[in-house]
This record gives C-alpha cells, structure tokens and sequence, in this order.
C-alpha cells in the first residue's frame, strides 16, 4: 500500500506534534493543512512542507487525496471537526480529550462507525513503558486484589498562559482546567490501569488563576473492582510536580511516574522491578517541550489501523472514558454529591 496521506486541521500549539509525527514517519504523508487564520496555517506549512494551505478546513476535506485528519482546534470544536472529517471519508487523529461533552463524544464516535472510517485519539501516558508494565503485572495479578489507585497529577500553568489564547480556561472552548486540559492524560491513565470507575465525590475550584474552570481539583473514587483511589489534579502549583500514579493491593505496590517505575514491591517476591524508560518531558511546565515520542507512536498506530482495517490503539469509546469521568468529577463539585458514573 502506499504512503498514508495526512492533513492537520488546526495549526496552534499542539499541532506540529502531530506534524513532525508524520513528516518523519517512512510509511506517511504531509498533504494539507487548515487553520482560520491564515499565517499559522503557512508557518506550519513552511516548517513541515506542507503544499496545501487552506483557511476553510471543509473546503480542504473536499481533497481526494487525504487518508487521515488530525483535529488540532480547541476541545470544544473537536466534534464538529471530526464529524465532518468523518462524512468527508476520513479517518480521524483526534487530539486530547475527545471532546468536553458527553452528547458531542457519542455523535463523534456514531458519525465515525456510521462512515466506516477510523475514530483514535491520542493519549501518549498510555503507552508509557511504565504504564504498560504495570498493566501487565496487574492482568497477571501480581497485586493480588486491588485496593488502592491513586493518581497525582500536579502542573503548573501561570497566568501568561490562560491570556495566551480566548478558549483556555473556558468552559465553552476549553471544556474544564486542570483536569479536562492537563490532567485527562492521567485520568485516562489511572482509570485503565484501574479498571473503570463506578462512582465519585470530588472538590474543584479555580483557587489561584482568574479562570472560570478549575485550577485545582481532588477526587475520591470507588472503582468498579471495589478499590478505592484518589485523583488530585493542579495548574496551581509550583514548581511542576512529576506526575504519579500509585497502585496498591493486598500482594504489593507498583508506583510509576514520568521518569520511570519507582516502587515495584511484592509479597514474598524478590522480582526487580522491569527495566523500562520513559517518555522524556511529559511533566513539562511548558506544553511547547512535550515529547513528540507519543505523537509519533499514535501516528504509526492509526497508519496500521487504516493498512490492517483494525481499530486504533485507543478508539473512541475508549478515549471517552476519561471525559466521562471528568465529567462526574465536575458534576459532584457542583452538586456537593457522590456521582455515579454509567457503563
């Protein structure tokens, strides 16, 4: 088969991730780029090679000649933009989170089953090394029964960068703060190694930043094993804290973070700890020094999906989770209740 053929809708912070994704992928293409102002689109354009130029994103989708869209527009437009790349015939690269909505996500994921075309989303802290081994080791029960899951998620984000862009910060484009922006990585992360969540009571506020949404947030869960686990999730805090997730049962502790396993203890059990490394600057301060490591993997995942007709490494119904769960988070702050999560 030949080259997958790309196009990125959106040319602001996070899209030359996905560009150098497929610039330097073997099996991939740069074809078109879209972005309503004109010179982002041409800056992305230049830097990467891009020979199309578009300001009208459904004009560009009218191109024969494109496989794969990657949505980079602000959360809040995700749906739009994927439906209509899904009823262009398109398979869709969805940035994080895949949209702020319960109602927008499912019409996402109907538009793309109802075209026959792929829905993925990209979540690098799931393919971490560290992630996956602890995975394994709990599918292997190596924990035993599952007791505790708890996830730190605490960045920092300065007032510069909420007045960096309108969207931030706003319930409408941004869809939450810590938790929906920054922290949906980990929340996806600790409710996949957990299981699934079943219910929440939570507090979220902005206590620092002069934002509508939460800059600082603490949830209790109850997973769906019966285990317990806490979420705590910032933009208020400095310096950036490495995010960590710690899981606990009734036979040992794995605790992981972004530069590695650092706990991996079992009773009665001499077994080391798996040598793994990391994806180098996810616990950034600055979100223009991630790593392109996961971009990449997320792209090479979705030109397999397409060569193999499989589904990407995390589909829609999969990418929602995390949203779904932020979502109840909100709404027990709101409502000062425990949430109940539905399957």
């Amino acid at each position: 088969m030949s080259n997958i053929r790309f196009a990125v809708i959106g040319a602001g912070v996070i899209a030359p991730y996905h560009a150098r994704a497929v610039a330097h992928h073997p099996e991939a293409e740069l074809v078109a780029v879209a972005d309503i102002v004109p010179d982002k689109a041409r800056r992305l354009a230049e830097e990467y090679g891009i020979p199309n130029v578009y300001t009208d994103y459904k004009e560009m989708l009218q191109r024969d000649d494109i496989d794969v869209v990657s949505v980079c527009v602000p959360s809040g437009l995700h749906a739009e933009a994927a439906i209509a790349v899904a009823e262009a015939g398109k398979h869709i690269l969805c940035e994080k989170p895949l949209d702020i909505t319960s109602e927008q996500m499912s019409r996402m994921i109907a538009a793309a089953r109802s075209h026959n075309v792929k829905l993925g989303c990209v979540f690098q802290r799931r393919i971490m090394p560290s992630v996956t081994a602890a995975r394994q080791a709990i599918q292997e029960g190596k924990l035993g029964k599952l007791v505790l899951g708890d996830a730190y998620l605490k960045y920092y984000r300065s007032p510069e960068y909420y007045k960096s862009a309108g969207w931030r910060g706003t319930w409408q484009w941004d869809g939450g703060g810590a938790l929906m922006n920054q922290g949906v990585h980990g929340v996806d992360v600790i409710q996949y190694l957990m299981g699934g969540v079943s219910s929440v009571f939570a507090y979220a506020a902005p206590l620092v930043r002069d934002i509508e949404v939460e800059d600082t947030a603490v949830a209790v869960l109850k997973y769906k094993n019966g285990a317990f686990g806490v979420i705590q999730g910032t933009t208020s805090v400095y310096p950036n804290q490495e995010t960590r997730f710690e899981l606990h049962g009734e036979k040992g502790t794995i605790a992981v973070s972004d530069s590695g396993i650092q706990q991996w203890k079992m009773i009665d059990s001499d077994e080391q700890a798996p040598s793994v490394g990391a994806l180098s600057t996810m616990s950034s301060t600055r979100p223009e020094d991630m790593s392109t490591d996961g971009h990449y993997l997320f792209v090479n995942d979705m030109i397999h999906a397409v060569m193999e007709n499989r589904e990407p490494l995390v589909n829609g119904e999969e990418a929602r989770q995390s949203v779904d769960l932020i979502l109840a988070i909100y709404e027990s702050a709101r409502t000062g209740k425990e949430v109940h999560l539905r399957d």
